[in-house]
């Protein structure tokens, strides 16, 4: 069924716009007849493991005073982030796989792409944040305290979502004024700025513009998350233990899994200019950035870590204790934290108004690479 649009001037002068989600998922639906429930479940148990998984993150981090720093800080923001990123299209691909009629509405279509592509900036640009943030913490551990104060950190953090949420408004709002006529059918699973540009009937020669802009912003990025990584790799082979050098190249190991992961797909998918994929290898690569990376990054960013996983075992175990206490009627017994969901602070972190000289900086260096190694 297509959706009527009012405002949207078309060539053919009829005012309808209809945009149908991919020939893939068509393709797979005729072959199981009614196998789209083969893949509702598989995604749905995905989109709940993504939104379950980093709400935990984020209240474990913002509960638990010990993780108050800039690195679990900003894991909770982009942990928050990829809710909504992933309710940004996930939900339609839900609904578009158990509804007879794939459609969507051209506002829905770029609100869609709006969204999507501010919180796919926001989360770019904190990856670039927390790979200088590391950086920093690692090359530089005696400044770090008084460089990454709670201030900058903050302003970080709310940049990072401002500008992604604001650099993308011009761009939708000429989007919204081109007309739309044809075929209206768009081969991937979600909107995306290519697909619709292709079926404005007005000279689409500035796609290769866009491409240019978003070639640059991805380009820029990576060159700052790779060349921090670089020297973070650097300064870690320095480390004179054995096991320490393990323990930090397991954990660089990880964060460049994501990274590559998630900017490798977003390369492949804005990278290519001229080139053209088929269709399914088109949507296997936008599943990579849209579903998979997200599904990944809770368990590598967070999950691995040892004082992430003291403080989601506290976080679920006081929950636990509340209903339970609901339960029973007696809402004023105050439960114990158990024993070993405390987190002991070093005394590298207490040594800053303690310590001074040599003592100092080897207590300062070691719990800053500590915090780096357990990330």
């Amino acid at each position: 069924m297509c959706v009527q649009d009012a405002g949207l001037s078309c060539v053919k002068g009829k005012g309808v716009s209809c945009v149908f989600l991919p020939i893939t998922i068509k393709a797979i639906e005729i072959m199981f007849e009614d196998g789209s429930l083969l893949l509702f479940i598989p995604l749905f148990i995905i989109y709940t493991f993504i939104v379950v998984g980093n709400l935990t993150i984020f209240f474990a981090v913002r509960m638990d005073t010990h993780l108050h720093n800039p690195m679990y800080n900003f894991i909770s923001i982009f942990s928050f982030l990829e809710i909504w990123y992933t309710t940004a299209t996930i939900p339609k691909m839900l609904s578009n796989l158990i509804s007879e009629k794939k459609t969507i509405s051209i506002t829905g279509c770029l609100l869609q792409m709006y969204f999507f592509h501010s919180l796919g900036n926001s989360e770019g640009i904190l990856l670039t944040t927390m790979a200088i943030d590391r950086y920093v913490a690692i090359c530089n551990p005696l400044r770090y305290p008084t460089i990454m104060t709670p201030q900058l950190c903050a302003q970080l953090s709310a940049g990072s979502c401002i500008f992604g949420f604001l650099v993308l408004l011009p761009e939708i709002a000429w989007i919204s004024t081109l007309p739309f006529c044809g075929p209206n059918q768009i081969h991937q699973i979600f909107c995306d700025f290519e697909p619709v540009l292709h079926l404005a009937c007005t000279d689409t020669s500035v796609i290769l513009i866009e491409d240019v802009i978003h070639a640059v912003a991805i380009i820029f990025s990576v060159l700052i998350i790779a060349l921090s990584y670089i020297r973070i790799i650097t300064v870690i082979l320095r480390i004179p233990s054995v096991e320490g050098r393990q323990k930090a190249f397991s954990t660089c190991a990880s964060h460049l899994g994501v990274f590559l992961m998630f900017y490798g797909s977003v390369s492949l998918m804005y990278l290519r200019f001229a080139a053209t994929f088929p269709p399914i290898l088109d949507t296997v690569i936008a599943l990579m950035f849209a579903v998979l990376a997200p599904l990944f990054n809770p368990i590598i960013y967070s999950l691995r870590n040892k004082d992430m996983k003291i403080a989601i075992k506290k976080l679920l175990w006081m929950e636990s204790q509340k209903w339970r206490r609901k339960a029973s009627g007696n809402s004023d017994e105050r439960c114990p934290v158990p024993e070993d969901s405390r987190v002991s602070i070093s005394m590298g972190r207490q040594g800053f108004a303690k310590l001074g000289g040599k003592s100092f900086s080897a207590e300062v260096g070691e719990t800053v690479n500590s915090s780096v190694v357990g990330a």
